[in-house]
């Protein structure tokens, strides 16, 4: 159990403040640096959601369009 107090600490001092120093560094509010990581993920989660369905509207209209013929028999 102490072991796991002291990593608990050991994130709470160095983990959690990756946007504060991070906006200290950059000279800026601390809100601006957190509010582009929030924006910055939902654009990366729904960005490839919306690439991923329109692969699949690609390849379902490639099927329609281009069918396989198995022979000569088929026409």
């Amino acid at each position: 159990m102490k072991r796991l107090t002291s990593i608990r600490i050991f994130f709470e001092r160095y983990g959690f403040a990756v946007s504060k120093r991070l906006a200290d560094r950059l000279g800026m509010k601390v809100k601006s640096v957190r509010l582009f990581f929030i924006y910055a993920s939902f654009t990366t989660v729904v960005g490839g959601f919306l690439l991923y369905l329109i692969l699949a509207f690609w390849l379902k209209i490639k099927d329609m369009l281009y069918t396989k013929r198995t022979s000569v028999f088929d026409l």
